[in-house]
């Protein structure tokens, strides 16, 4: 959904963009948004220059929601080269230290693998986003400075090679909200007696949003040649972004009541949790929460948000 506003369109929707190498996220996020001359724009979960690949683009409404795509799982597909490591886990640093083992059997790499799937401890790479003391970390690192990190708890659902290579084999990953895929590589190479570095980069996925739903810039540009009507064609539906959360389907009353602030009775249905929550047209209302006492309480509205009406 899109309107004409006094400081840009009003924009609705999820666009799934495909990446390029070599741009920032944000430098890509202004491209797009400047495209779609939309009011308000975000993108969830930055992606290293060097990476290609899904980089949701939220508008408008969706930015309500980024937290949860910033929360989901996450594919990548990553080649890396053993016996080098550089400053910044990958191939757009410097060189820090090399290896005589620049080559890895087959079956040493998969037990390596297996040791890193499940619930595994990461400590965070200097040349990251994250704060200390109000500054980013990878500042510390381009002044030389190494600041103490805490390790966290990530989970690597999946961890297969996905091309063999002695030298430079590319895997495929499944993980969790916070993992460093250049960190994850670091680290199995360490375990085998080794270093390495990232040389490619590609997220598949951040669910719910797949491989399939990407959409190219070069699409966006030859697209936004005939108006607005093609670009917003691209655009997911707000509620997509939590496509498997339950639904709830509410009558008239139940939505009125809903919209000022009261709880309702719920169908049967989940016991507890959070649900998308639809009016009497089946049109998107917001997120709902099952109350202790069964009843649906309103926990965040979208007025006039765009929906798929599942």
């Amino acid at each position: 959904m899109s309107v004409r506003g006094n400081r840009g369109r009003i924009v609705d929707g999820v666009l799934p963009l495909d990446k390029p190498p070599g741009m920032t996220s944000n430098r890509i996020l202004q491209r797009v948004k400047g495209m779609y001359q939309a009011r308000k724009a975000g993108h969830t979960g930055s992606l290293d220059p060097l990476a290609s690949g899904m980089l949701p683009i939220c508008f408008g409404q969706a930015t309500k929601l980024s937290a949860y795509l910033l929360g989901a799982d996450k594919v990548y597909r990553v080649t890396a080269k053993f016996g080098v490591k550089t400053d910044t886990a990958d191939a757009d640093g410097q060189i820090v230290a090399e290896s005589e083992l620049r080559e890895v059997g087959r079956g040493v790499l998969e037990s390596a693998l297996r040791r890193f799937r499940g619930e595994i401890q990461q400590i965070p790479p200097m040349y990251s986003a994250l704060k200390k003391d109000g500054k980013r970390l990878y500042e510390y690192a381009r002044e030389g400075k190494e600041i103490p990190r805490d390790s966290r708890t990530v989970h690597i659902h999946e961890f297969e090679i996905d091309a063999y290579d002695p030298h430079k084999p590319t895997f495929e990953v499944r993980c969790s909200k916070g993992t460093y895929i250049r960190t994850l590589v670091e680290d199995v190479a360490e375990s085998i007696g080794t270093v390495a570095h990232v040389i490619a980069l590609r997220r598949l996925a951040v669910f719910p949003f797949r491989a399939s739903d990407l959409v190219r810039i070069e699409d966006l540009e030859a697209a936004s040649g005939a108006g607005f009507a093609p670009l917003d064609a691209y655009l997911r539906p707000v509620d997509e972004v939590i496509a498997d959360w339950p639904a709830v389907y509410l009558n008239r009353q139940e939505s009125d009541y809903l919209r000022q602030g009261h709880a309702v009775n719920n169908r049967p249905g989940p016991e507890s949790g959070l649900v998308r929550l639809y009016d009497e047209s089946r049109l998107f209302l917001g997120i709902g929460e099952v109350r202790l006492d069964g009843r649906i309480a309103p926990k965040r509205l979208f007025p006039n948000a765009a929906g798929s009406g599942a």
